[in-house]
């Protein structure tokens, strides 16, 4: 794994909020939208980089299930800025071996966007360097009831019972399950919340808020993040005594 100034204890799975297109389009007086278009900009370096340091999984928040409720004619832009980017980064996708997956409510999107996730997914399965994650329609909350009603099917089904239903079971069931959970959750644009976003990954991702506006996201602040993360002290219930104990161990 590439080294980060030094530092080697990078994150698996990386999660980020892509907030602040709209305040960005207003600080630069652009156009209504015009903020949407330039924050589809930032994501190419910071897969890249994501990439080339080793993470595993990089999952980003492109649309967000209450995001329906935004004007029409935002809504109908954002659909088609989603077409345009997955168009874009097939090749790219191929071109740096990454696969390329969608979460989210997809019976609610155009048939045609539908469509064209499927076939992303399916010409970029095979590749192993690392999984990018676009969130589309998605919520954290729809996420966990949908794993429940799976499982509530599967136990009507007599493929499981009740009494098998624990922690590490649903687990199974969550959507991303099969990849680490997430270790760093990254907000832009200056808010301090996580917008029901993977809201079971992320039990125990470390936070990273920061007021820059994500078309102003630059891969030096992704350094820093990383960075942040580094020096976070990753307990997971246990002392520090007993963290300590353990890298004296190793």
């Amino acid at each position: 794994m590439t080294s980060l100034n030094g530092i080697h204890h990078l994150p698996q799975h990386v999660a980020i909020i892509m907030d602040g297109n709209n305040r960005f389009a207003k600080k630069m007086h652009l156009a209504q939208g015009a903020g949407h278009k330039e924050g589809k900009n930032t994501l190419d370096p910071v897969v890249e980089r994501c990439r080339e340091l080793g993470v595993q999984a990089l999952t980003v928040f492109a649309f967000s299930s209450e995001n329906w409720n935004r004007p029409q004619p935002e809504v109908d832009l954002l659909m088609h800025l989603l077409e345009q980017t997955v168009h874009e980064q097939i090749p790219r996708m191929i071109k740096f071996e990454i696969a390329l997956r969608f979460i989210g409510e997809r019976s609610r999107l155009p048939l045609h966007l539908q469509e064209l996730l499927n076939t992303a997914e399916q010409q970029t399965a095979h590749f192993k360097q690392m999984t990018l994650t676009i969130a589309i329609s998605y919520g954290g909350m729809w996420d966990i009831a949908d794993s429940a009603k799976r499982i509530a099917q599967d136990v009507l089904d007599h493929k499981i019972t009740v009494d098998q239903i624990n922690p590490a079971l649903f687990g199974q069931y969550i959507h991303l399950g099969d990849l680490p959970p997430v270790d760093l959750l990254i907000r832009t644009g200056g808010d301090y919340r996580i917008s029901n976003f993977l809201l079971w990954q992320s039990a125990y991702a470390e936070l990273y808020f920061t007021k820059t506006l994500w078309p102003e996201f630059l891969v030096e602040e992704l350094n820093q993040a990383f960075k942040v993360f580094a020096q976070r002290e990753r307990r997971f219930g246990k002392t520090s005594e007993q963290i300590q104990q353990e890298k004296t161990e190793k």
